[in-house]
């Protein structure tokens, strides 16, 4: 396999935007005098999103309830689920949580506790994903997946023009693909693809790691509620109900800040580069959404601001929304696109409106807005 062609940035003379941006965000911090990190707000919402976890599942072995209030647990595991990723191991892989890098270490092993390998989502998302954004063949977010197409560069298909249709049932397997075999799939392909620096000897102990975790994760969910005398078919139906409503949520929510009307998925050109500023290339492939309701950004850990966490991926996102005006403002003095969607309704409809346009449209040289 060959590994990734390099891809650089363009447009040095429009970095002013970013510059102007970061003095002014970094200078708000200053004058409130507070940390870009964690604050009590966000402790708080780590033990609420972990409780909402953890604690059914224990309910669940120490009470062993009947069916259908078996599959309520499993189900409210499933939102807890879904919330330790966005809220949680987000933040704390992107070095985001605490200015201790042992904390960010620690808390991004809550990626193990929902069956994920940090060091696989750290190459896809925070190196892949968050450097180039929307570039086909660089971002595997819009690389083909299976029998969805994300890309207007990629190769479409007949049935791509039912994906409207089956997208979310697929969106719900997500995790259940996750904990099963994509960690493996890639660790394979970084490694050949040169995304993973490691050495031969730390690969074999990563994999190691990762099938051991992996081990005790299915354990813990599989086995002992089995062992606790839970009936294996209780368990497996619970166990598929909640990787459902986490994979439904988890990929509803990463899509509807990429993959949506407003975006552009442009190419490099002949040379590797893509004919534009890094922070500008953000901005016109990043799309807010329902910035201003607080229960969802709450739970969403901020991934409805998502200009925001692809300009400044290392500060927390319960600043996102005061750094999100500023963002704004500048945006608007510069003349910079600044895409959002007032609700998540609106965003939802952007979204399924792409997936139908982009089911339908051919493999294109060029880019898609």
């Amino acid at each position: 396999m060959k590994e990734r062609p390099r891809v650089t940035f363009a447009g040095k003379d429009k970095n002013i935007f970013f510059k102007t941006l970061k003095k002014r965000v970094d200078q708000q911090f200053r004058d409130r005098g507070v940390s870009i990190h964690a604050n009590t707000n966000m402790v708080v919402k780590t033990i609420v999103i972990l409780a909402i976890y953890i604690v059914p599942y224990f309910y669940l072995v120490l009470f062993q309830p009947a069916l259908l209030p078996s599959l309520l647990l499993w189900f409210v595991m499933g939102i807890g689920m879904a919330g330790v990723g966005m809220a949680i191991m987000h933040d704390a892989i992107h070095g985001a949580y605490s200015s201790s890098n042992f904390l960010n270490k620690m808390l991004g092993f809550t990626l193990n506790l929902v069956g994920g390998s940090k060091h696989n989502w750290r190459l896809q998302h925070n190196i892949l994903h968050h450097t180039y954004t929307n570039i086909t063949h660089q971002d595997d977010d819009i690389a083909n997946k299976t029998v969805l197409r994300f890309s207007p560069h990629t190769q479409v298909k007949w049935y791509h023009k039912l994906q409207p249709v089956y997208a979310f049932f697929f969106y719900g397997l997500l995790t259940l693909y996750w904990v099963t075999l994509k960690d493996f799939v890639q660790f394979i392909l970084y490694t050949k693809d040169g995304t993973n620096p490691n050495t031969a000897p730390q690969n074999a102990i990563l994999l190691t790691g990762i099938i051991t975790m992996k081990a005790i994760y299915f354990f813990a969910f599989l086995g002992i509620p089995v062992l606790a005398g839970i009936p294996f078919s209780y368990v497996i139906t619970g166990f598929l109900l909640m990787h459902f409503v986490a994979g439904i949520i988890l990929t509803t929510v990463f899509q509807l800040a990429h993959s949506v009307e407003e975006t552009t998925f442009p190419l490099p050109d002949d040379e590797g580069k893509i004919q534009n500023a890094w922070a500008i290339h953000q901005m016109e492939t990043t799309v807010n959404f329902a910035r201003k309701n607080k229960w969802l950004s709450w739970y969403l850990g901020g991934l409805n601001f998502q200009v925001e966490h692809h300009l400044f991926p290392r500060i927390c996102h319960v600043h996102h929304p005061e750094v999100s005006e500023i963002v704004q403002q500048t945006a608007r003095e510069f003349g910079v696109v600044y895409h959002e969607h007032e609700s998540f309704g609106a965003a939802l409809k952007s979204h399924i409106k792409f997936m139908i346009r982009i089911g339908k449209l051919p493999d294109l040289n060029d880019g898609i807005g």
